[in-house]
């Protein structure tokens, strides 16, 4: 049989959360012996999910077995009971850096012991565990649930990253149209090199702040690439310029991407990797100019 804080956590927030429950002592209470968890002039006492949990199966181990639990927004409450929610559903709760506590109703419904019985009569042969009867409610306020549902950390955060629809810098070359032999191509992009994301992770609100960080610029013949840190300028400030033999190339830009993040408005961090965008090719001449003798008298 599963172990009564595994059990609580499926209840709550599914197999998946079974490896997620910390046990810190941050503030140790059961959930009969916490503090008021009530509202009073804006301010609330918090509970501690993970030591609650511990406190309760040490403290009362026979309630652990007769009941499963859950954690419930006023809101869903509202809306399963009523059909819609309010603005009095949502409550605010003292916060504090890297923590994540929410204002939710702690709900119990009873379950059949392993020997059969339950705290309410049930029909005889349901397995233990099997829930019956309906869920109650046995206490609500400001619940930490940082151990269940911790802020994106710097990997996930990349991984989204990664995949987030990121500009393809284009390439602009001067002369815009043939180039010419023993004049260099000047190279640059007038494209933005910053773009803001806003991603919701698991519920929490993270905004991206990717910055173009290097520059590779594919010249399309045999010298291969020139990479810089600076998205280059038009004549006369160029700082990114090439020559070629005579001749027809394709030239394209790869940017790479660096960012920042912020979850809920915390201090930024540095994502832990880059990404890189291929921009579109451009396919150019490069003619052999040849001095010609004329009489200016003619």
């Amino acid at each position: 049989m599963r172990s009564v804080t595994a059990r609580i956590l499926a209840a709550v927030f599914g197999a998946a959360a079974l490896v997620s429950l910390g046990t810190a002592p941050v503030q140790a209470c059961a959930f009969d012996d916490c503090p008021s968890t009530e509202l009073n002039d804006g301010a609330a006492s918090v509970e501690y999910i993970g030591s609650a949990v511990a406190d309760l199966v040490a403290g009362s181990p026979a309630e652990a077995i007769d009941y499963m639990w859950r954690l419930r927004h006023l809101c869903v409450l509202a809306d399963e009971r009523e059909g819609a929610c309010s603005s009095m559903d949502f409550r605010p709760c003292p916060q504090e850096p890297g923590r994540v506590i929410e204002y939710l109703v702690v709900q119990q419904r009873p379950v059949v012991r392993p020997d059969g019985t339950a705290v309410i009569d049930v029909v005889s042969g349901l397995a233990p565990g099997t829930p019956v009867g309906f869920w109650e409610d046995v206490r609500e306020g400001c619940i930490d649930i940082t151990s269940l549902n911790p802020p994106p950390s710097g990997a996930e955060v990349f991984s989204y990253f990664e995949r987030l629809p990121l500009p393809t810098l284009t390439t602009q070359h001067q002369p815009p149209g043939d180039g010419l032999t023993g004049l260099p191509v000047i190279f640059y992009t007038d494209s933005p090199t910053t773009q803001t994301f806003t991603v919701d992770i698991r519920g929490f609100s993270v905004v991206v702040e990717a910055t173009a960080e290097q520059f590779t610029w594919h010249t399309g013949d045999a010298t291969g690439q020139i990479t810089s840190t600076d998205a280059g300028a038009p004549y006369p400030d160029q700082t990114i310029e090439h020559s070629y033999r005579s001749g027809t190339y394709t030239a394209h830009l790869t940017v790479t991407w660096g960012a920042t993040f912020t979850v809920n408005g915390s201090a930024p961090t540095d994502v832990p990797g880059t990404t890189t965008t291929d921009g579109p090719p451009i396919t150019f001449d490069v003619l052999q100019a040849r001095p010609v003798l004329t009489n200016p008298y003619e």
